[in-house]
Order: structure tokens, then sequence, then C-alpha cells
């Protein structure tokens, strides 16, 4: 019973990369206007999430300090050389600069769903009531997470409906990751002490070295510092929904020990 419940909650997690289809209903001139502010948004969204989420859940499971920025470093190395061989095994032309981190994106996505899917798992086997409260709290971070997505496989040359569909693929990877984290529930530390601070390097260096030399492009005034704006607020999200993820929490356990 429990597994259904975890498997439910991974499907569900995995509906809000379908987040994105908002954008069905915005003519592409006017998207093509405010794609560069969804890319500042989801530059900060991707740094705050790799700072202000991953790194510290990581931190749960690494004690060593030292080697948890060990493996985000090794996560930002592997990123720079996943995209350096794109680069020369497909990419010969200046069109394929922004195809390279459309990929990049989409692994990164992969791991990170997959490590919240042996979150999702390893919770339900202990306590149903503690997994949706910890269901509830990804998709509360998920969404502005997943329409960052979005916007990066648009931004980089993906149709919308191309966008998510390859969005909702690896999203899928939180199901593949629930069913793991269920059955490997003693040995989820190891996993997630790997995996999350791998992910966060990921999303450090798409984050500056894919979408950030993109917003340095903008040459009128008042733009720059509305993307300025929206790359802070992107950062300042993500800051919030921890927060709030954290009130949550402290709220369920709370009542847990007094009943």
């Amino acid at each position: 019973m429990n597994l259904l419940f975890a498997l439910a909650a991974s499907v569900t997690v995995s509906l809000i990369s379908l987040a994105g289809v908002v954008t069905l209903v915005i003519k592409d001139d006017l998207l093509r206007r405010m794609i560069i502010f969804l890319v500042a948004f989801a530059a900060g969204g991707l740094i705050g999430t790799a700072f202000l989420d991953i790194i510290p859940e990581a931190a749960e499971y690494v004690k060593d300090i030292t080697q948890l920025f060990l493996y985000v470093v090794l996560g930002y190395v592997l990123f720079f050389i996943i995209e350096k061989y794109l680069h020369w095994r497909h990419c010969h032309s200046a069109e394929c600069e922004a195809h390279r981190f459309t990929y990049l994106n989409i692994v990164g996505d992969i791991v990170h769903n997959f490590s919240d899917g042996l979150i999702i798992g390893a919770v339900f086997l202990t306590d149903i009531k503690v997994g949706i409260a910890a269901t509830l709290a990804i998709i509360f971070h998920e969404v502005p997470h997943e329409i960052g997505n979005f916007t990066v496989l648009v931004y980089g040359g993906y149709s919308k409906a191309r966008a998510l569909f390859f969005n909702f693929l690896s999203s899928l990877f939180a199901v593949v990751g629930t069913v793991v984290g269920y059955y490997s529930a003693s040995k989820i530390h190891g996993f997630s002490g790997i995996l999350l601070p791998l992910a966060a390097g990921g999303f450090i260096y798409i984050a500056s070295c894919d979408l950030i030399p993109e917003l340095h492009k903008e040459e009128d005034a008042a733009r720059s510092a509305l993307i300025m704006v929206t790359f802070v607020l992107g950062v300042a999200l993500m800051y919030f929904l921890k927060m709030a993820n954290l009130e949550m929490f402290l709220s369920i356990f709370t009542r847990k020990a007094l009943f």
C-alpha cells in the first residue's frame, strides 16, 4: 500500500513538468519578446535551486563539507565534459550552440528528478503522512523549476510541444527513483549523497556558463535592468519556497511529536 501511495506521489510530481503548457496560449511573437526574461528567471531559479535547496539537502547525507563540495565540483566538471563532447561530436555550426545546453538541461533534470524520486520512495516506506508532506514540498519547488526548464528548452530551439514532451519524459525518472528508493531505503543516504551534489554542480554549470552569458547579450539599458530584477526574483523565489517547506516540515514533525 505504501508503494502505491509513493508511486501516486511521484506521478503527481511528474505531471508538474507540464506546467509549461500555459505558454501554449501565448502568441509566438509575444513569447519571443518575453523569452529572455524567462531565461533570466530560469537562470536565477537554477542558481537558487542548487545553492539554497539541493546542496543544503545533500548536506544531510554528506557530513564532510569538503567531500560535499567535491561532488558539486565534479558535477560542474562532468557537465563541462558532456557539453564539450557534444560540441566536438555533434556540433559543426553556429546554430548548434544553443542546442548543447538543452541536452545538458535534460540530463541535469533527469538526475534531479531521480533524486526526488529516491526521497519520495524512502520517506513513504517509513511514514505515509510525512511522505505526503515531502511530496507537497517537492511540488511547491517543482512548479517554478519546471517552467524554467521548459523555458530553457524553448530558448534552445525546441518547439513548445517538443519542449513539453522532453520535460515530461525527464520528469518520469522521479517514478524510477521512487521504486529504487522504496526498495533500497537502507542505502538511500549513499545514493542521494552523490546524486544531489552532482545535480547541483550541473545546474550551476548550466546557469553560469550557458544561460547567464545569454543575458549579457542584451544591450538596451531598460531591458537589462529588468533582466537583472527577473534573475534576482528567480533566486528569491527558490529561497522563499525553501523557507516555506521548512516551516511546513517543522509544523508536521512538531504535531507528530505531540501526538
